[in-house]
C-alpha cells in the first residue's frame, strides 16, 4: 500500500511502498516493557578474539508516520549538493569564490523544482548553510548601480530555506538578516508582491505550491513579532490605513462607536495624502491594500475546490494555510486591533462557511464519528484533503473572530459587556428595520429582543423578506452585498445568513467550555487532524490546534489555549493505551450457533483491561439552576478478575476513589474482523480511510467514555474502604464484605457527555451505555489529567485576579520591565540581608562601583561593621516610586520591611545623597544558653550577581534569574526564601519546582538555615526521599505528629520549670494550663526582675536576682561569666528569657492542634495558619488547587525553581491557589521569583505535533525571556573544571566565569588518574559490522558504544575510582537499557566493579551532577534529537572533573549547531582514548591537569597527528577501538586478581607462621 498523499507544507517526500504488516497475536500479556533489541545473552565477553555477532533480532515494523527524514553521513558526503557546496560556499577559509546566479538557478531547477522539493534535498541545502553563506550575502532586492536584482529563483530559494529552518525549529532564524535591514525590507516587499499578484515576474502564474511557500514565510513572520526587524515589516501591513478597503458605512459606524479611532484614521490618511515620492506613495498604497488583496486571492483558490470528486490537494492546503494566517492575525492584539474589522467586512468567515470545501469537511467528520458511514474513495485519506482540517481551522477562526475583547484597548469583556453590546447592536437593527422596512419587518422591529435573538427566530423572520429589502438592510448596517472579487451580487440565502451570523446571540466562551466533556470520546480520540496517530510530527502541515505564542489576548484566551493543548496531549497518551489494550484483547466476530445471535469474543487478554459483567446507570442528578445537563451521573460497573494471576488481581484491587477509568464498546462485524479488514485496506478498497477509522473498524471499537471511581462496592452493594482489606473479616464484621473474583465499582460519569449521549438517543440513535463490555485502567502516575483539566476549567469560571503589576507582562504587552522591582510603586528600599554577607569585605565586593556609607546607632561610622547588615538602596535605583497603579496607592517616603522595623524602628532616616547605599547593622538577639539555640548561618560567599538576584528576589515584583549550570541557583533561591522569612515574618512563601528531586534538594538546604522547622511544610509525594532526620515528618500529617510530639516535650519542660520554681500543680497538663502558668507565674517573676536590673545597672543584681537559675542548671556553665560586663550579663539573662518565652509561644501555637481532634482538621490548620514556607511540585499545585482555595489558603510570595522545565499552565496555576483579598478585591501576591535556564531542556511533551506546532514545550520562563523581560544571569560557575566549562560557556555569550574554588582547589588542578585528558571525545566505529540499531521507533541502541562505555567504567573501578562518583549518561532510552544489560553481564555481580551511581538519559539527569561522566551519544547515521543544542548543553555540563564522550565523531562534528562544542572537543585527539599507566585513584596523584603526556604535530592542510611524549612513551597508551579496550581491561583485571591472590597467599602464610610461633611458645611454657 502506498502512503496516502499528505500536505507536507513545504516539500514532498518520496516514500517507499509498504509491505503488509503482520498481525500481532496477543495471547498473553508479557508486560508493557519490550525486550531490548540486543539482549544480555548477545553481549560479547571481553576476550582477545573478536566474539561472534549477536543473533539477529526482528525489529518492530515502523508505521507510515515514522521519524522524519534526516540525512546520514554517507548521504551527505555522496550527495551532489555537498560537492556543489564545497565548490561555491562551504569552505569559509576561501575567499576566491564569486557569486554566480546560474548556480542558484541550477539548484532551484535541478535539486528543488524537478524533485518536487524533496525533503532530502532541502535538508541537504539547509545543512550546508546555503542560505547564510550564499543566498543572503549575494541577494539584491532591486536593480541599482549596475547590479541586477536577484532572480525569482533566488527569492524563492531564500523562502524555502527560511521555511526549512523554522520547520526544524532552528533558533534565531531572523538573525541571519539583521546585518542589513534595508535589504531584508526589499526581500519582504518582493515576497508580498508575489503573494498577491500570483505571477512569477515573467508573466506566468506561480503554482499554488509556491504560493503556499510564500504564505508560510508570511506566517512565520507574524509569529516572530518579538524580533524588531520582522515586527517593522509586519506592522505596516496591519495598520489602521487598511480600513480604506472597508465599506464606508461600516467604517463610519465604527467611528461612531469608538471616536478615538477616528483621530487615528485621520492621522493615517493625512500621512498618506501628504506630499511624498511617487515610489513611497505606491508602497504605502500597496501596504494598506495588501491583506485585502490577499483575501481576494484566497477566495479565488477557495472557489476552485469542488464539493465532490478528487480534491485538488494544492488548493486545499493553500486554503488551510491561509486560515492559519488569519487565526494568527486574530490571536495577537497588535495585529488584531485593526485587522478584525477588515476580516468581518470582507466576509471571510461566512464565505468559508458556505464553501464547497467546508461541506466536504463536514461530510468527512460525520463519517469519522460514525464508522458505519462511508465517503467516496477518491476523497483522500487525510482530514486535510477531505476538508475536515479546513472546517476545524474555520471553527478556530470563528472563535477568535468574535472573541470577547475590546479590539482597541485590549480589555477583556465580561458577560455583561458582551450582552450589552449584543442588545445594542440588535436594537439598532430593529430601528433600521422600522424606519426602512416597516411593512415587512414591523413585527421584528417591535418585538422583545429576547424573542428575536436566536438563529432559528432570525431565520424565520428574514426568509420571508424580499431580496431587495434584505439587500437594502445589509447596506444600511454596513454588510457587503456583492462579491469582493467579482462584484457579483450575493443571492438571497447568503444575505439571510450574513444577517443571522452578524446579529444572532452567540454562546459565550464560558458556556462553551462548561459544556465540554473532560474525557475524550471515540471521535475525538481518533481525530488525526487534532491528535496525530504517532509521536512523530514532521512539522510540514498545519493542525487545528492552538499555538502558544508570545502574546495572548486575555487571561481567558491563555487558559483556553493551554486547556486545549493539555487535553490533546493527554488524549494522545490515552489513545496509545486504548490501542494497546484493544490489540491485546484480540476481539473477533462470534455468532452463537444455537441462537444465531451476533456477538464479540476475545481471543486474548490484557493486564490493563477487563471484561465488564454488568453496567447500569443508577442515579442521575437534577440539573442545577440555569443548566440543562445533570448535576451528576452515577453508574455501577461489575467486572470479573478470575482469569488473572494474583499479582494482576492485586493491581485491580488497588483501585481507589478518583481513579480514572475508560468504558469501551467493542462490537465486531462479520466483514470487519481479523486480517480481512487489514487486507481490504491494503488492497485499496479502504484507502480513503484515516488510520483512526481503520483501527476502529478493524477492532470493532464503537464507543469510548471516561469515568471516575466514586466508591468501591462490597458484595452487599455498600461502599467499602478498599478491596484488599474487605476480603477479610474484621472486629465489626464477622464475614468478609468482598468475596470471589467479581468487583463492583460506583463511578461518576461526565454529565456533559451523558447529556450529549441522551440528545442522540432522542434523535433515535443508539444508547451508548448498555453496550459497554470492556473496562480499562491506566497507571496512576499517568492518570491525573482530569484533575488538571478540572483545575484549568475552574480558573476559567472565576474572576481571575492576576496582580496589576504582572498582568500586562504576563499577556506579553506594554513595558516588558514594568514588573521589575525598580518600577514597582512604593518599592522596599531598606532590607535586612541577615547572613547573606559573610563580612564587610564581602559586602563591599558584592556592590562594585557603589558608594557605601556605614551607620551605627550613634550615626555615621567609617569603621567596618560586622554582619548582619541592613541596606538602604539609593533613590536613583528606582523609577516607579512616584507612579501609582490601580492596586497599590503611592505613599511618601520609602518602605522598609517589617523585620527591619522590629529591629531598628521605623524612623531610621535616609541619606542626603541619593546615590549612596546606607549600611547599618544591629546586634543579633541572644536566643538562649543552649547550643541548639544558636542560629544557623549561611556559609556561601555569594558573588555580586548572586547578591543582585537575592536583592531583587527579596524586593517586590517579578524577578527572573537565569542560572547556567553550576552557578548556584538553589543557593540563591534558599537565601531569598530565608530573607523573606525574616524580613516579613507575617508573610507566607510558596515554593514550586518541577520535580520531587529538585524540591527535596531545595527543602534540605532551607531546613539547614535559621528557619524554625514548625514553619516549614512539604506537600505531595517524595518527602520520604529527603536527606533529613525523620524525612517522613515534613509532610502535612508528619508535621502534625511532630507538633504533637513537640507538645509533649515542651509540656514536660513546663513541669520542670515549675519544679525549679517550687510551684506545685499540673501546669504541664495541657497547652491551656501552660498558658496560665506563664501568665501568672513566669511573667510575674520576669517583669519585676527586669525592672530592678534596669534600675540598678549592677552585674550582681543581674546574677543574684535571676529567677530561673535552677531551671538553666543543665545549660553550659557558668551561665554568667565572672568577667561579664553589665551589658553582657543582661544579654545572657534576656537570652534565657527568650528561650522560655519561645517555649510558651510555641505551646500557644500548638494549642490549636490540641483543640482540633481529627488529623484532617489539624493538617488543614497547619497549612492555612501555621506554615510560613510551603513547598510542592507544580503538578501537586494543579491537582489540589480547588482544595487550597476552599480552605482559604493564602500566600504572598512565590519562588519557582526549574522554571524552564515547567509547562506554561503549570507555572500559572501556582499563582492562583488563593482567593483575592476580600477587602480590596486585588491579588495578595507581592513577589514572583522564577529561577531557571532556558538554554537547557524545556518541559517534556510526548507528542511532537503539540511540541513543535502548538509550541507546548514553551515554558513561561522562556516566553518571558523571549519577550525581553529583565533577567539576572548568574555569571560564575563552581561545578566543573575551567576546561570542562568551555564546553558550555559559549552558549552564555562567554560571560560565564569560574569561581575561585574551581581555579584553586587541588581536586580541580590535578589530572584524572589513569586518563591523559580531563575530557575527550572518543570515536566509536561500527562494532561487529553495525553502528546504531532501532528495533522499535525511538528505541535507539549502539552496542559498540555501550561496550566501550562499560569497559571504561571497569577500567576506572580497577584504578580505584568510587562507583558513586561515576555516572553513565546517554541520549536514548534504548541505549540506557542496553548499558544496563551490559553492566548486568559484566559488572553487577563482580565486587571489583559493582554498578555506577546512576545510568540515565541526559533528559532525566538535568539538574544533577557527578564527578565523572561517561556519555554515549548513540547515533551513527544521523545526529537525531541532539541537534537541539539545549540537550547538548545539559549533557556537557553534568561533570565536575572528567567527561568522556563516546560517539561517531565525524557525524556530530559536521552538524552546524554542534560545532561550538565539537570544535573544542576536536582540539584534543578523538581517534582513541588516551590512558596513563602507573596511576591509580587511591594513590596520591601529583600530575597537573594540563600535562597529558600527549603531543601533536601538524602539517598544513592535514589533520594533526597525536603521539605520546617521547619522555613518557612507556606511560601513555592510545586505546583505539572497543575490542582493544576490552582486552586492556581484561588484562588489568587479571593482574589485580593475581595480585589479590598473591596478597591472600602471603597473608595466609604469615598467619600460619604466627600460629606456629604461638604453638612453639605454648610448648616452651609447658
Amino acid at each position: 500500500m502506498s502512503r496516502p498523499n499528505v500536505d507536507l507544507g513545504f516539500f514532498n517526500v518520496a516514500e517507499p511502498d509498504e509491505t503488509p504488516e503482520e498481525q500481532q497475536q496477543f495471547t498473553s500479556d508479557d508486560s508493557h516493557v519490550e525486550q531490548n533489541a540486543i539482549s544480555s545473552e548477545s553481549i560479547p565477553p571481553p576476550q582477545q578474539q573478536p566474539p561472534p555477532p549477536p543473533p539477529p533480532v526482528k525489529a518492530k515494523k515502523q508505521s507510515s508516520h515514522a521519524e522524519q527524514y534526516a540525512p546520514t553521513v554517507q548521504e551527505i558526503e555522496s550527495d551532489s549538493i555537498t560537492r556543489l557546496a564545497d565548490s561555491y560556499w562551504k569552505d569559509e577559509t576561501k575567499d576566491t569564490f564569486g557569486f554566480d546566479e546560474e548556480v542558484v538557478e541550477t539548484v532551484w531547477k535541478v535539486h528543488l523544482d524537478q524533485t518536487s522539493f524533496s525533503l532530502r534535498k532541502v535538508m541537504m541545502l539547509e545543512f550546508s548553510q546555503y542560505l547564510e553563506k550564499y543566498l543572503w550575502p549575494a541577494f539584491v532586492p532591486k536593480s541599482a548601480k549596475g547590479k541586477s536584482k536577484s532572480s525569482l529563483a533566488h527569492v524563492l530559494s531564500i523562502v524555502v530555506m527560511v521555511n526549512e529552518k523554522v520547520r526544524q525549529r532552528v533558533t534565531n532564524v531572523w538573525s541571519i538578516f539583521e546585518n542589513d535591514s534595508t535589504k531584508f525590507s526589499g526581500l519582504v516587499s518582493r515576497i508580498l508582491r508575489l503573494l498577491v499578484s500570483g505571477d512569477n515576474e515573467k508573466g506566468s502564474v506561480l503554482s499554488l505550491q509556491l504560493q503556499r511557500f510564500l504564505l508560510i514565510f508570511l506566517i512565520q513572520m507574524f509569529e516572530s513579532l518579538e524580533n524588531a526587524l520582522v515586527r517593522n515589516e509586519c506592522m505596516r501591513l496591519v495598520s489602521i490605513s487598511m480600513w480604506s478597503c472597508l465599506v464606508d458605512v461600516r467604517r463610519e459606524r465604527e467611528f461612531a462607536q469608538h471616536p478615538e479611532r477616528r483621530a487615528l484614521w485621520e492621522r493615517a490618511q493625512a500621512k498618506f495624502d501628504s506630499p511624498a515620492k511617487q515610489s513611497t506613495k505606491e508602497k504605502m498604497d500597496f501596504d494598506r491594500n495588501f491583506l485585502s488583496s490577499l483575501i481576494k486571492t484566497f477566495f479565488r483558490v477557495l472557489d476552485s475546490v469542488p464539493e465532490s470528486g478528487a480534491p485538488p490537494s494544492d488548493a486545499v492546503t493553500y486554503c488551510e494555510r491561509f486560515l492559519e494566517l488569519m487565526i494568527d492575525l486574530e490571536a495577537q492584539l497588535p495585529t488584531r486591533r485593526h485587522f478584525n474589522l477588515l476580516m468581518h467586512d470582507h466576509l471571510v468567515v461566512p464565505i468559508c462557511d458556505s464553501s464547497a470545501l467546508a461541506k466536504r469537511g463536514r461530510t468527512f467528520l460525520r463519517q469519522h464519528r460514525d464508522i458505519s458511514l462511508t465517503i467516496p474513495s477518491d476523497w483522500g485519506a487525510r482530514g486535510s484533503e477531505s476538508g475536515a482540517l479546513f472546517v476545524q481551522l474555520l471553527d478556530r477562526l470563528k472563535y477568535y473572530a468574535w472573541f470577547e475583547i475590546d479590539d482597541f484597548t485590549g480589555a477583556a469583556l465580561n458577560s455583561t459587556d458582551t450582552d450589552r453590546a449584543h442588545y445594542q447592536q440588535l436594537r439598532q437593527l430593529q430601528k433600521l428595520a422600522f424606519v426602512n422596512a416597516r411593512e415587512e419587518l414591523e413585527d421584528f422591529a417591535l418585538a422583545n429582543v429576547g424573542n428575536v435573538e436566536k438563529r432559528k427566530d432570525l431565520k424565520a423572520i428574514f426568509e420571508k423578506v424580499e431580496e431587495t429589502t434584505l439587500r437594502s438592510l445589509c447596506e444600511k448596517v454596513g454588510i457587503r452585498t456583492t462579491d469582493i472579487q467579482s462584484n457579483g451580487a450575493f443571492e438571497k440565502g447568503f444575505l439571510v445568513e450574513l444577517l443571522i451570523s452578524t446579529f444572532e446571540r452567540r454562546r459565550s466562551q464560558k458556556d462553551a467550555i462548561n459544556a465540554l466533556p473532560l474525557y475524550p470520546d471515540e471521535a475525538f480520540l481518533f481525530d488525526e487532524t487534532t491528535v496525530p496517530a504517532t509521536q512523530e510530527f514532521s512539522n510540514t502541515h498545519c493542525l487545528a490546534i492552538p499555538k502558544l505564542n508570545l502574546q495572548f489576548l486575555t487571561i481567558h484566551d491563555y487558559l483556553l489555549r493551554n486547556f486545549t493543548l493539555f487535553r490533546l496531549e493527554s488524549t494522545y497518551e490515552i489513545r496509545q493505551d486504548v490501542e494497546d489494550v484493544v490489540k491485546r484483547l484480540a476481539p473477533r466476530y462470534n455468532m452463537d450457533r444455537r441462537t444465531g445471535e451476533d456477538g464479540t469474543a476475545f481471543g486474548g487478554w490484557a493486564r490493563m483491561g477487563a471484561l465488564i459483567d454488568s453496567f447500569q446507570v443508577v442515579d442521575v442528578g437534577t440539573p442545577k439552576l440555569g443548566e440543562t445537563k445533570p448535576s451528576f451521573v452515577k453508574a455501577d460497573v461489575t467486572l470479573n478478575i478470575s482469569k488473572y494471576t494474583d499479582s494482576i488481581r492485586k493491581e485491580w484491587d488497588a483501585l481507589r476513589p478518583h481513579d480514572v477509568l475508560f468504558l469501551l464498546t467493542i462490537s465486531m462485524e462479520p466483514e470487519g474482523s481479523g486480517l480481512a479488514a487489514l487486507d481490504a485496506k491494503e488492497t485499496g478498497t479502504a484507502a480513503h480511510e484515516s488510520e483512526g477509522s481503520a483501527f476502529r473498524k478493524k477492532f470493532g471499537l464503537k464507543y469510548i467514555r471516561g469515568c471516575e471511581v466514586a466508591d468501591l462496592l462490597g458484595d452487599d452493594g455498600r461502599p467499602v474502604d478498599d478491596f484488599t482489606s474487605s476480603k477479610y473479616a474484621s472486629d465489626t464484621q464477622d464475614r468478609p464484605r468482598v468475596t470471589g473474583f467479581k468487583r463492583s465499582l460506583r463511578v461518576n460519569l461526565d454529565p456533559n457527555q451523558y447529556q450529549m449521549d441522551m440528545d442522540r438517543v432522542e434523535r433515535k440513535e443508539e444508547d451508548v451505555y448498555p453496550t459497554f463490555n470492556i473496562l480499562i485502567r491506566r497507571k496512576p502516575q499517568e492518570n491525573n489529567f482530569k484533575a488538571v483539566l478540572d483545575t484549568i476549567r475552574d480558573l476559567m469560571q472565576s474572576d481571575l485576579v492576576v496582580p496589576a503589576w504582572l498582568h500586562n507582562v504576563f499577556l506579553g504587552y506594554g513595558d516588558r520591565g514594568s514588573a521589575h522591582f525598580t518600577k514597582i510603586p512604593n518599592p522596599v528600599r531598606t532590607i535586612d540581608f541577615r547572613d547573606t554577607f559573610l563580612d564587610y569585605n564581602h559586602l563591599v565586593e558584592s556592590f562594585p562601583g557603589k558608594r557605601l556609607v556605614s551607620f551605627n546607632h550613634e550615626g555615621q561610622n567609617d569603621d567596618p561593621l560586622l554582619p548582619p547588615f541592613v541596606l538602604t538602596f539609593p533613590k536613583s535605583m528606582y523609577d516607579g516610586g512616584s507612579h501609582s497603579s490601580g492596586e497599590v496607592e503611592a505613599k511618601p517616603g520609602h518602605s522598609i520591611s517589617s523585620g527591619v522595623k522590629r529591629k531598628l524602628g521605623e524612623n531610621i532616616g535616609d541619606a542626603e545623597d541619593g546615590d549612596v547605599m546606607i549600611v547599618r547593622t544591629y546586634k543579633p538577639e541572644n536566643t538562649g544558653p543552649y547550643l541548639e539555640d544558636a542560629p544557623k548561618k549561611n556559609m556561601v560567599r555569594f558573588t555580586p550577581t548572586q547578591v543582585d538576584a537575592i536583592h531583587a528576589g527579596t524586593s517586590l515584583g517579578l524577578t527572573m534569574v537565569v542560572g547556567p549550570p553550576g552557578t548556584g541557583k538553589t543557593d540563591v533561591a534558599v537565601q531569598i526564601i530565608a530573607n523573606l522569612y525574616h524580613n516579613y515574618p507575617e508573610q507566607h512563601t510558596l515554593i514550586i519546582t518541577h520535580s520531587n528531586t529538585a524540591l527535596n534538594q531545595l527543602f534540605e538546604k532551607i531546613a539547614a538555615l535559621d528557619i524554625d522547622p514548625r514553619h516549614i511544610l512539604r506537600l505531595g509525594h517524595g518527602q520520604e526521599e529527603l536527606d533529613l532526620a525523620n524525612a517522613g515528618s515534613w509532610g502535612k500529617y508528619g508535621r502534625v505528629n511532630a507538633f504533637l510530639e513537640k507538645r509533649i516535650q515542651l509540656l514536660s519542660e513546663v513541669d520542670r520549670l515549675a519544679q525549679s520554681l517550687e510551684i506545685p500543680g499540673a501546669h504541664g497538663h495541657t497547652c491551656e494550663t501552660a498558658g496560665y502558668f506563664y501568665l501568672y507565674h513566669i511573667l510575674s517573676r520576669w517583669e519585676p526582675y527586669i525592672h530592678k536590673v534596669q534600675a540598678s545597672a549592677s552585674v550582681d543584681v543581674v546574677v543574684n536576682l535571676f529567677p530561673f537559675d535552677v531551671y538553666f542548671a543543665d545549660a553550659p556553665q557558668p551561665l554568667f561569666l565572672d568577667t561579664a560586663t553589665f551589658e553582657e550579663a543582661v544579654d545572657i539573662a534576656e537570652g534565657c528569657w527568650r528561650h522560655i518565652k519561645n517555649m510558651f509561644d510555641e505551646l500557644e501555637e500548638i494549642r490549636a492542634f490540641e483543640l482540633l481532634r481529627s488529623g484532617h482538621d489539624r493538617s488543614n490548620y497547619l497549612l492555612v495558619k501555621e506554615a510560613k514556607i510551603i513547598a510542592m511540585t507544580c503538578t501537586h499545585a494543579a491537582l489540589k488547587r480547588r482544595e487550597f482555595v476552599h480552605l482559604g489558603f493564602k500566600y504572598d510570595n512565590v519562588v519557582m525553581e526549574e522554571s524552564g522545565q515547567i509547562l506554561e499552565v503549570e507555572t500559572f496555576i501556582p499563582l492562583l491557589l488563593q482567593n483575592p483579598d476580600p477587602d480590596t478585591g486585588a491579588s495578595r501576591l507581592k513577589r514572583v521569583v522564577m529561577i531557571g535556564d532556558h538554554n537547557q531542556l524545556p518541559p517534556v511533551v510526548k507528542n511532537m505535533a503539540f511540541q513543535r506546532y502548538g509550541n507546548m514545550e514553551q515554558s513561561l520562563f522562556a516566553r518571558f525571556v523571549r519577550l525581553g523581560v529583565p533577567t539576572i544571569q548568574l555569571d560564575a560557575q563552581g561545578r566543573a573544571r575551567s576546561s570542562l566549562a568551555q564546553l558550555f560557556q559559549w552558549k552564555y555569550e562567554n560571560r560565564l566565569k569560574n569561581l575561585p574554588n574551581v581555579l584553586c582547589s587541588p581536586e580541580y588542578q590535578l589530572a584524572n588518574p589513569g586518563f591523559a585528558f580531563d575530557y575527550q571525545a572518543v570515536n566509536v566505529p561500527d562494532f561487529l559490522g553495525r553502528g546504531e540499531a532501532e528495533p522499535r521507533p525511538h528505541f535507539v541502541q549502539n552496542l559498540g558504544e555501550a561496550e566501550y562505555v562499560v569497559a571504561t567504567y571497569q577500567y576506572m573501578r580497577l584504578l580505584g575510582y568510587p562507583a558513586e562518583k561515576i555516572s553513565i549518561l546517554t541520549t536514548y532510552n534504548g541505549q540506557k537499557e542496553l548499558i544496563h544489560d551490559v553492566l548486568e553481564k559484566r559488572c553487577s555481580w563482580n565486587p571489583l566493579f559493582g554498578n555506577p551511581h546512576r545510568v540515565a538519559t541526559v533528559d532525566k539527569y538535568q539538574g544533577q551532577q557527578n564527578d565523572y561522566i561517561l556519555l554515549s551519544l548513540v547515533r551513527s547515521k544521523t545526529v537525531g534529537h541532539l541537534r537541539d543544542v539545549r540537550r547538548l548543553i545539559v549533557a556537557m555540563s553534568r561533570a565536575r572533573l572528567g567527561l568522556y564522550v563516546f560517539c561517531r565523531v565525524p557525524l556530530f562534528a559536521s552538524c552546524p549547531e554542534l560545532k561550538p562544542v565539537f570544535a573544542t572537543l576536536l582540539q584534543r585527539p578523538w581517534g582513541a582514548l588516551w590512558l596513563r599507566h602507573k596511576e591509580t585513584y587511591t594513590a596520591f596523584n601529583e600530575r597537573p591537569v594540563d600535562q597529558p603526556g600527549v603531543v601533536h604535530t601538524s602539517k598544513k592542510g592535514k589533520d594533526p597527528v597525536w603521539t605520546a611524549d617521547k619522555k613518557l612513551s612507556n606511560q601513555v597508551t592510545a586505546i583505539d577501538g572497543v575490542e582493544r579496550m576490552g582486552v586492556y581491561v581484561q588484562t588489568l583485571m587479571q593482574k589485580q586478581i593475581d595480585s589479590l591472590r598473591t596478597q591472600k597467599a602471603k597473608a595466609a602464610a604469615a598467619e600460619a607462621a604466627a600460629e606456629e610461633d604461638e604453638n612453639a611458645m605454648q610448648g616452651i611454657e609447658q
